[in-house]
């Protein structure tokens, strides 16, 4: 019997992914990642070459490795809730990177200047989620659980994909917050929200920092949220050198994540070794 993928399975593989209490991002990319695959078979039966032609296809078509190994990720997921465990395709080998693309990375310089043109703009709102978001160190989509009470408190309680931690507001920027709420008086719930009172979303926040590029003269490849969470990531890490301290602060279950996060650029890379004077 022929192995077909209906609208009906993949409604049912959202069911199941919403009872294991995926997030809402992840379930969207799962979504995403399976309808794209339905669309390249073109109404074809699953196999397990077929799957391995679409990675192939994948990789072909100038994805990244680990773009590769996170669609394939999202298939196995269905393949194991569906019963086709034949089907699952092995991941691709990484090497681990020594060091990040420096064009990639964004620098506290970069970030400075990002506030600056927010404050420019006259946009406190964004001026102080870009605070917020490399001055914590949370996911964008964690915005939400900074409340009014939380801000009052000087610390918010995050919970996301299962797992529920403490997030500390330093005191600068407490005092910032506490300032933003009083002048657009805020009651209580989230902090930072739309017009019509609906917290900030993801696509939001990127379509507004996108717009500060060209001011803060900061290269647009650089400048999104989660881009802001590495840089906090880093300058921790720099000053603590703690990197399972650092996987509890970001919410991180296994150390091998928060190593991406901590790579240093080409630039740093070569001057540690610089450093060493080892060449006689």
């Amino acid at each position: 019997m022929e192995r077909i993928i209906t609208e009906t399975t993949i409604q049912d593989f959202e069911a199941h992914l919403k009872s294991e209490e995926k997030s809402k991002n992840t379930v969207e990319k799962y979504l995403r990642d399976v309808r794209a695959f339905v669309a390249a078979l073109n109404g074809e039966a699953v196999t397990k070459e077929a799957v391995i032609d679409y990675k192939q296809n994948l990789l072909d078509g100038g994805y990244a490795v680990r773009s590769v190994n996170s669609i394939l990720a999202s298939l196995n997921s269905l393949f194991s809730f569906i019963g086709w465990h034949d089907c699952r395709t092995k991941a691709l080998k990484v090497q681990r990177q020594m060091f990040c693309p420096e064009e990639k990375e964004l620098t506290k310089a970069e970030y400075e200047r990002l506030c600056r043109a927010a404050q420019s703009k006259h946009n406190e709102r964004l001026n102080l989620i870009l605070q917020t978001l490399c001055g914590t160190g949370i996911r964008v989509g964690e915005l939400q659980f900074i409340t009014v009470e939380a801000v009052k408190n000087g610390e918010a309680v995050v919970s996301l994909k299962g797992k529920t931690r403490t997030v500390f507001l330093v005191k600068p920027l407490q005092k910032k917050l506490l300032r933003y709420i009083s002048e657009q008086k805020i009651i209580s719930g989230a902090v930072f929200v739309t017009r019509t009172g609906k917290p900030m979303s993801r696509t939001n926040i990127w379509r507004e920092m996108k717009g500060l590029c060209e001011e803060a003269g900061v290269n647009p490849q650089k400048v999104f949220p989660h881009n802001l969470r590495h840089l906090f990531a880093r300058v921790f890490y720099g000053i603590e050198k703690d990197i399972a301290k650092l996987a509890d602060i970001l919410g991180h279950s296994s150390i091998n994540t928060t190593r991406i996060y901590i790579v240093s650029t080409g630039t740093e890379h070569r001057r540690r070794m610089e450093s060493m004077r080892l060449i006689i």
